[in-house]
Formats: structure tokens, C-alpha cells, sequence
């Protein structure tokens, strides 16, 4: 009777080796459709962070030049930090408004449709910054500046939406990865391009400033080609039809059954839900831990010391002897080793999980925090300690981009269902922004009045994200976003039954 059983079950379980092995690697199409959607979405985020880096005396030259010729006087050197400040500032500012509006177009428009209309603002962006020099308004920077912004915040809004809605089950923290991967491959080619071999010189720099638009005219023209999110189409606009050639081009025609399944379950229990508001999920108390997590790891993400390890790298270079005209090739190294470990995040986050590189990562930056204030605090006792300084600036960044770099984008996806996922995105997004503007404010008066003991702060945050996430955010690897949502409500029954616990035993206590 037992082994009629096992004949039973044999083609069934032979078939679900077969679908395991082969997503093992993603689907050519499914791969190609990621790299459309990243090409036009996050590496613009990486791209237009490093870019702006290359071209300051150049820009603040032809600000001074621009009002002598309006005022017959040079401009005032703190009028001057002030403009410069604001073209480098409004991109956060332009990235919190397409942050807050990138999930209304996504629910409106779809994912596929919100990329393609967020490429209008890129290249309006190119345009204004590349008419700057020409017109002689200095004013056109900044515009310009708040649409790369925008651009980029709708960005970083959708496009982990549409990739984590694409990917199967089994593919799916691989294929979120492309958000990190290329978002550092942006800063990457940025710094490149901003070299004094490339486009670095001043003569080049609204050439280098317009070049945002390059990305976007590459995904007007390849991601046209690829369907909209299966998800999207099913739960949200009930297309049988096209939900169906999504998967079978996405996916393959032997792939596609168990994620339509999976979608199914969940078209069922989103049935006659609208897609949530932002504000309605600060009152389903049934999404209270999830969203307390995007709030967390996302305030975490730019409150964590990264930020601290850029701007101290330029001095343990030259602490370390390296020429000023040479660090610019440095900086180069700093954004390749972020980009090779976003692609070794990627490989290693199917098989040791989201949990763990997520805790390594924090963990180690915690290491790195105690060794960079020691190295900097006794950075002239001997000649070896300010390459110990310049080891900790790569093992800080590698461990950054191990875990929070990477992980924090697919756990956006993956902690909410089909109907609370864009507005999640919209806030998970909007503290992002605002994290990244309030430590790019406060940032300079910290290390003013903190110096190298700052990153003592910044041990305090990576020590205390590590012990949330061991306490209260599950391991989601191969986990189905239902599975993923029922586990968090499980936890939230186990904490209202152990409530519930003492006043029913005092109720049953006899009088």
C-alpha cells in the first residue's frame, strides 16, 4: 500500500525537481526584462548621486561667471555655497515627491506604464541642465536637478515593485537584487564618466550633467518589448488573458503554472479590496509589524554610516599618501567594490536567505565603526594605521552592500500582499528621502562637534537594527507573499493571545 502511494506521488514530486532546477537560473526573457526596467529606474537613482560629484568648481565657475555678467560683481562666497548646496540638495527633495506619488502611478498606470512615463522627466532634466550653460541661467541647474530628482524617486518607487511582481518564487531575492546591483553600477559608471579622460574636464561638464538622459531613451526603447507585471494584470485589472502571456514569455511555458497558482490564492482573498492609501496602512493593525520593519530598515539604510564612510574617504586617501589628482581613481575603487558586492549578494541571497546577510551585514558594520574610530583617533601613531583607516572605508562598504544595501529593497516587496504593496513602497520610499536629506543636514554639524567619535553614533544604529531583525522579521526565502503575510499575523495573534492571557485567567479565577 505505501510503495502504490510513492508510485502515486512520483511524477509529481519529479515535476517540482524539474520546475526547481530549472529556475535556477532565470528565464532569458525574465533577465532581459529586469535589465530594461533597472537601465531606466534605480541606476538613474546611482548614476545621478556620483554624477554630480565630478563637475563642482566647473559649475560654481560658471555660477560666479553667470552674475558678474548680471551684477558687475563677483557673487558673495556664502551666496554661493548656498546655490551650490541647493543644485546638489533638491535632488533629495525631488526624490521625495516622485517617492510619494511612484505607487499612485503604479496602481494607475501600472509598473511597466509608471517606468516609462517617469523617462519624461529624465530627459526633460537633461535638456534644462544642458541649455544651462548656453542661456546663461544658472537657474535651469536646479529645475533640472529637482527632475533627475523626481525621476529618480518614481525610480526606486516602482521599479523594486515591478521586478519583485515578475520574479517566481524561487528567483525572487536574485532577481530584487538588480535594484541594488544597479543602483551601484549607476555610481559606478557616474564616477567613471566623470573622469578627467572622459567627461570630467570643465569645458564638458553640461555634455556630462545631460548625459541623465541616455538611460532613459535606452528604456523607452527596450522595455516596450516586455510585458506588464503578471500580478498586476491578474489581481488588479482581472486579465486572464494577458496575465497569462506574461508568465508564459516571462517564465516559460513549463514555469508558469505554480506562480499562477500562487497569484490565484491571493486574486481570491484581494477580491473586491481596493488598492490600500498610504495612511490606510498606519490603521490595519494587521500590517503593524511589517510596517514598522520598511520604517526601520528604511531610516536605517541612510542613517547607518554610509554616508559618514564617503565623506571621510577623500581624507584617508590622502592620509595615506595618495596624490589629490589620484583619488578621483580611488573614489573609482570605492564604487566597484560596493558593485561587485551587490553582484555577490545577488548569487549568495537564494541559498544563506534575506536574515542572514541582512544581520552579517549590520554586524559587521558594527566591527567596522569600532576599528575606523580607533584608527582615526590614533591615525598619526604610526605610519601603518592610515591604511587601516583606508582597509576600514572598503570592509565598511563591502558589508553595507552585503546586507542592508541589498536586502532592504526586497523585503519592501516581499513583507506586503498585491493590495498594500504600492502604498508601502510610497512610504518605505518617502523615509528613505527624507533619512537621506535629514543626515545629509545634520550630517556636517555631527562631525563638527563629534569628529571620528560620530561613527560611535552610527555602531549604536547597526546595533540595534541587528537586534530588531533577530527578534521580530522572519527569514522570507522561498516563501510565497501569502506565507510571508500569515506569518506575521501568526505573530500577532501569539502576542495578543499572551496579553489576553493573565486578564483570562483572572476572569476565571472564582470570587
Amino acid at each position: 500500500m505505501q510503495k502504490e502511494k510513492e508510485d502515486e506521488y512520483e511524477p509529481l514530486l519529479k515535476s517540482v525537481k524539474e520546475t526547481k532546477d530549472k529556475l535556477k537560473f532565470p528565464n532569458k526573457s525574465l533577465l532581459l526584462a529586469a535589465c530594461a526596467a533597472c537601465i531606466g529606474g534605480t541606476f538613474q537613482y546611482g548614476y545621478n548621486i556620483s554624477i554630480i560629484n565630478a563637475p563642482t568648481k566647473s559649475v560654481q565657475n560658471f555660477i560666479n561667471q553667470t552674475w558678474l555678467e548680471r551684477f558687475k560683481s563677483d557673487i558673495p562666497e556664502q551666496a554661493l555655497t548656498l546655490l551650490w548646496s541647493t543644485i546638489v540638495s533638491i535632488f533629495t527633495l525631488g526624490g521625495f515627491i516622485g517617492a510619494s506619488v511612484g505607487g499612485t502611478m503604479a496602481i494607475k498606470w501600472g509598473r511597466k506604464g509608471a517606468l516609462l512615463i517617469n523617462n519624461v522627466f529624465a530627459i526633460v532634466a537633461a535638456l534644462l541642465m544642458g541649455l544651462s550653460y548656453p542661456t546663461g541661467l544658472f537657474e535651469l541647474l536646479i529645475i533640472g536637478r529637482l527632475f533627475t530628482g523626481i525621476n529618480a524617486g518614481i525610480g526606486i518607487c516602482v521599479q523594486p515593485l515591478y521586478l519583485g511582481e515578475i520574479a517566481p518564487t524561487a528567483l525572487r531575492g536574485a532577481m530584487a537584487m538588480g535594484t541594488s546591483i544597479f543602483i551601484t553600477g549607476g555610481i559606478l559608471t557616474g564616477q567613471v564618466i566623470g573622469l578627467n579622460e572622459l567627461l570630467g574636464k570643465e569645458e564638458y561638464w553640461p555634455l556630462l550633467l545631460s548625459t541623465t538622459c541616455i538611460p532613459a531613451v535606452m528604456q523607452l526603447l527596450s522595455l516596450p518589448w516586455f510585458p506588464e507585471s503578471p500580478r498586476f494584470l491578474l489581481i488588479d485589472k482581472g486579465d486572464n488573458e494577458g496575465c497569462n502571456n506574461a508568465l508564459k514569455q516571462l517564465h516559460g511555458e513549463e514555469s508558469c503554472d505554480s506562480e499562477r497558482e500562487d497569484m490565484e490564492r491571493e486574486r481570491i482573498i484581494a477580491a473586491g479590496v481596493q488598492a490600500k492609501k498610504p495612511w490606510e496602512l498606519f490603521s490595519d493593525r494587521s500590517l503593524s509589524w511589517q510596517l514598522l520593519t520598511i520604517l526601520l530598515l528604511n531610516s536605517a539604510q541612510q542613517l547607518n554610516g554610509i554616508n559618514a564612510i564617503y565623506f571621510y574617504a577623500n581624507y584617508v586617501f590622502q592620509q595615506s599618501g595618495i596624490p589629490d589628482d589620484k583619488i578621483p581613481y580611488a573614489a573609482v575603487g570605492t564604487g566597484a567594490c560596493e558593485c561587485i558586492t551587490a553582484l555577490t549578494c545577488g548569487m549568495l541571497i537564494e541559498s544563506l536567505g534575506r536574515k542572514v546577510l541582512i544581520i552579517g551585514g549590520y554586524t559587521l558594520m558594527s566591527i567596522c565603526c569600532i576599528l575606523f574610530t580607533l584608527s582615526l583617533t590614533f591615525q598619526d601613531i604610526s605610519p601603518i594605521v592610515p591604511y587601516l583607516s583606508m582597509a576600514c572605508v572598503f570592509a565598511f562598504i563591502l558589508s553595507f552592500g552585503l546586507g542592508p544595501g541589498g536586502v532592504t529593497n526586497i523585503l519592501n516587496t516581499e513583507l506586503f500582499t498585491q493590495t498594500a504593496r504600492p502604498a508601502a513602497y510610497m512610504i518605505a520610499g518617502s523615509v528613505n528621502w527624507f533619512s537621506f536629506f535629514f543626515i545629509g543636514m545634520l550630517f556636517p554639524f555631527i562631525v563638527t562637534g563629534l569628529q571620528q567619535y560620530c561613527f560611535l553614533v552610527f555602531l549604536v544604529v547597526c546595533c540595534l537594527v541587528v537586534i530588531y531583525i533577530i527578534l521580530v522579521v522572519p527569514e522570507t526565502k522561498n516563501k510565497t507573499f501569502l506565507e510571508i503575510h500569515n506569518e506575521f499575523q501568526s505573530r500577532g495573534k501569539r502576542k495578543a493571545s499572551s496579553a489576553d492571557g493573565p486578564r483570562a485567567t483572572l476572569l476565571s479565577t472564582p470570587l
